[in-house]
């Protein structure tokens, strides 16, 4: 497989995933709206508590769509060590979700229905970055490639760079597939 064609599949692998982590991402943030809508008018709980309380239960429903959905073929032999990354990431990302929000309530005023939803939309956004990079970075890591232990010792014998590495590995992986 040439260099532009292991691009092509690397791209392809990316753009699959980040439809997926879209998929379960969107479904969290209306879980996550719900819930803070349905807190924020049926209760007497502040704005922000009432947002982390809605980011708690969306990272609740979002682990089991990433772990049985998004990332099914990742490493599975580490759960807990997984679930403790994913659940400090996730704090991170559930700071700087209400941080937004926070801000923009107690630090200018804005805390109308309306204005808490934008804020609320802004600082999910701001914190779904942070955490697509965290989760596939950290906590949802690819399997050890399955190439052939031929190819892998003349790409290392061969004082291949990183890069070289990796594009043999991938031209090994496609024609693992292929056959």
């Amino acid at each position: 497989m040439s260099e532009r064609g292991a691009l092509r599949v690397r791209l392809d692998r990316l753009v699959r995933e980040v439809a997926k982590f879209g998929a379960v991402g969107g479904a969290g943030l209306l879980v996550n709206l719900l819930v803070f809508n349905l807190v924020r008018h049926t209760t007497q709980l502040p704005v922000v508590r009432a947002s982390v309380l809605a980011t708690i239960v969306a990272i609740a429903f979002n682990y089991v769509g990433f772990r049985y959905f998004t990332y099914r073929d990742r490493d599975k032999n580490r759960r807990t060590k997984e679930l403790s990354l994913f659940l400090l990431f996730s704090a991170a990302g559930l700071v700087i979700e209400n941080g937004v929000l926070y801000t923009a309530t107690y630090g200018f005023g804005w805390d109308g229905p309306l204005q808490s939803n934008v804020f609320k939309f802004l600082g999910i956004g701001v914190a779904t970055l942070f955490r697509f990079w965290s989760y596939r970075t950290w906590v949802f890591r690819t399997l050890p490639g399955t190439e052939p232990a031929a190819a892998t010792a003349q790409t290392r014998a061969s004082g291949a760079t990183p890069t070289r590495y990796v594009r043999a590995r991938d031209r090994a992986l496609a024609r693992q597939r292929r056959s």
